[in-house]
């Protein structure tokens, strides 16, 4: 009877694993993996017959494997992710860049958009209307849109 305790509890642990594993493809950067890889490795020790809870080397077999699988959990996480660092544009640091017209730019309303730097930005002209496809530079930011004039 012990034994089949033994593998209900390591199939139980294996299962929450799998399941924290889930919970990380869905919601990245959550940091599951770590626990997960810990206890899917206690399951599986448990399910190999190392009793991880009454013997005295089960447990310091279970605790330094599961600190080798949580160090290199960590060690390949760190490896696999991007080491640039998210890029921030405010609309003060826009004056004096200039951009592309997607969609046409008049002085009256800001239903105009400019792509500057690979983002699109709504925007009104200094004074005259400004054709989709045109180069403008940005010569003010008001509010959540940015002021441009044509360059000729």
């Amino acid at each position: 009877m012990v034994l089949l305790e033994g593998i209900a509890l390591g199939w139980t642990l294996i299962v929450m694993g799998a399941l924290l594993l889930l919970v990380e493809v869905h919601s990245p950067g959550f940091f599951a993996t770590v626990p997960a890889t810990v206890l899917i490795i206690l399951g599986v020790l448990l399910l190999l017959g190392v009793d991880i809870f009454n013997s005295g080397w089960g447990a310091v077999v279970g605790v330094i494997i599961a600190l080798c699988a949580a160090g290199l959990t960590v060690w390949m996480y760190g490896r696999i992710t991007p080491n640039e660092s998210p890029t921030t544009i405010s609309r003060d640091s826009l004056i004096g860049k200039e951009g592309q017209v997607i969609k046409e730019i008049d002085a009256t309303t800001i239903k105009g958009k400019v792509v500057i730097a690979s983002t699109e930005w709504s925007a009104h002209s200094t004074g005259s209307t400004i054709s989709k496809g045109k180069t403008v530079r940005v010569v003010d930011s008001e509010g959540v849109h940015i002021v441009v004039e044509e360059v000729n």
